[in-house]
């Protein structure tokens, strides 16, 4: 495989964020094509997807950025490059940097501008699979000490892991690690990148971008639970993070020794990114069923080896941690930042970075809501739905407002019907679970029928709290556990919108004018069988 060069340094260069899609490939080949005495890198995205193809046009120390360029006008930028001008005129932002920067420079306004860049720093800076672009920083944190020491300094600051389908989700990474340590066996690490939810895009974020800052993670809890090996668990479509993740293992296999790394490919459903089911799908089985704890994955995981579980936003803030210590002085009892995708009602998505003593407010700066707001759901697909974004995305905040923290923040517009989202949510809980424990299986039917019953005037707000309490309490994952949440929260914030229903009215108009659009497109069946 050959070795990809870096771009840190290079004068003139042009780096263009190229996320696989054939638009940015054939302005990769245009500006190859005019190329002479200018390097001309493909980099992965920066989290805002409405910038690409993203173009950045660097000479000695400054960089002007172009946002959805076309193959004429990457052709014209590379072409005054090497005229031995920054091509400045129409530029989306101009920014000036030391020649040497490790790290994207950042605007001083705009989407780029908005909250921290730690763990995203290098994101639409350094070429994927290039061990050379870490050479201006701190290097490789996982070559640098030994696993004691990374460990002590970690458990010190009191890192917490992120994300649906982590071992360590919201509470302290050092107590994982203990526990693997601590259990006879042969440990291994997995690098849980699979994601089904579409909202959900930090993680490939960071396999495509920064694939070197995840692995050197990885690698890193490798030395610490003294694991000969690492596995990465990617979806099956996830075929551009894949490539780069298995590039960058390569090239860091050449610069230094480490632990063996094996990328593997799973199912693309949702319920397949638990981290449970993960390992079950690793094993190579076909009907994945969430185990019943304890033992968790720290004593009994991967084949029955103590197993460290973390997704590649752990990873990748476990190598801050001890990169720049500084970034996780934020939240004492979740310090660090939290990666944050805002979506829903928004004219393009974006992802951004914000300190957990921040506010999911902020998050808003870096997208165009469509519609007037009404509501977010924060967390995911069982997230909690929320009239006010202004929390900190911390862990304790998030839970304490019975929020999700999966770090997904959907934005509903005034259009929305809270009793139709909360159906659909429950109807996707309802086919998506495993079916191993009842109140993930038959609680989630229950809920479905619950919520029917809005619509012919049967609305029984306490047995939905009853049955949503003993799913929290029963379920034996996350799945179930928070399957229920949507439906309760968005009762809590929205109840008279369910009272109308029973009622036949729709405050959002929306269930009349679907229903509307539903007999209008519904094929005329024979009249005996109109009711079945």
């Amino acid at each position: 495989m050959r070795e990809q060069r870096g771009a840190i340094g290079q004068s003139p260069a042009v780096r263009i964020s190229n996320s696989g899609d054939t638009a940015a490939e054939a302005i990769l080949d245009e500006a190859r094509e005019a190329a002479g005495k200018t390097s001309v890198v493909d980099v992965g995205p920066i989290g805002i997807p409405r910038f690409e193809p993203l173009v950045l046009a660097t000479d000695e120390g400054t960089t002007a950025f172009y946002a959805d360029v076309t193959n004429r006008e990457v052709r014209t930028l590379v072409e005054t490059l090497e005229d031995g001008e920054v091509p400045t005129d129409g530029a989306h932002a101009v920014v000036s940097h030391d020649p040497e920067t490790g790290t994207l420079p950042r605007p001083e306004d705009g989407p780029l501008a908005v909250g921290e860049r730690v763990v995203l720093a290098r994101c639409g800076w350094v070429v994927p699979a290039s061990v050379d672009d870490y050479e201006t920083g701190d290097g490789l944190v996982s070559a640098a000490g030994d696993g004691d020491d990374a460990f002590e300094r970690i458990d010190e600051v009191g890192l917490r892991g992120r994300g649906r389908g982590d071992g360590s989700a919201d509470d302290p990474v050092a107590e994982t690690w203990t526990t693997v340590r601590e259990t006879p066996g042969e440990p291994v690490v997995v690098v849980n990148a699979n994601e089904a939810d579409e909202n959900a895009r930090m993680d490939q974020l960071l396999l495509e971008s920064v694939p070197i800052d995840v692995l050197d993670g990885a690698r890193l809890v490798a030395s610490i639970v003294d694991a000969p090996d690492v596995v990465v668990y990617v979806g099956d479509e996830q075929t551009l993070a894949r490539e780069r993740v298995e590039r960058a293992a390569g090239a860091m296999d050449r610069a230094v020794d480490g632990p063996n790394v094996q990328v593997v490919s799973g199912p693309d459903t949702y319920r397949a990114g638990e981290m449970t089911m993960a390992l079950e799908s690793l094993e190579g089985n076909d009907r994945l069923e969430a185990r019943r704890r304890p033992p968790g994955p720290a004593e009994y995981g991967l084949f029955g080896r103590p197993t460290a579980i973390h997704t590649p936003r752990t990873l990748a803030q476990v190598r801050a941690a001890l990169e720049t210590p500084e970034a996780m002085e934020t939240d004492e009892a979740d310090p660090g930042t939290r990666l944050v995708t805002v979506a829903g009602d928004v004219e393009s998505p974006a992802t951004v970075e914000l300190p957990t003593d921040g506010s999911l407010k902020t998050a808003f700066d870096a997208v165009v809501g469509d519609g007037q707001f009404k509501a977010a759901c924060v967390g995911g697909v069982f997230g909690g739905i929320t009239r006010d974004v202004r929390v900190s995305p911390s862990a304790g905040a998030l839970r304490s407002s019975n929020l999700g923290t999966n770090g997904i923040v959907e934005r509903l517009n005034h259009e929305r019907c809270m009793v139709a989202f909360a159906g659909k949510r429950a109807k996707f809980a309802r086919e998506g679970n495993c079916g191993r424990c009842v109140p993930g299986r038959e609680g989630t039917k229950q809920l479905v029928e619950l919520l029917r019953g809005i619509y012919d005037g049967d609305y029984d707000r306490g047995m939905i709290e009853e049955l949503a309490r003993v799913m929290r309490r029963s379920s034996i994952c996350d799945f179930g556990q928070t399957a229920s949440r949507p439906t309760t929260t968005a009762i809590s914030n929205f109840d008279s919108e369910f009272t109308a229903h029973t009622e036949g009215y729709c405050p959002a108009g929306f269930c009349e004018e679907r229903a509307a659009t539903e007999r209008r497109t519904e094929p005329r069946r024979p009249e005996s069988t109109a009711h079945e």
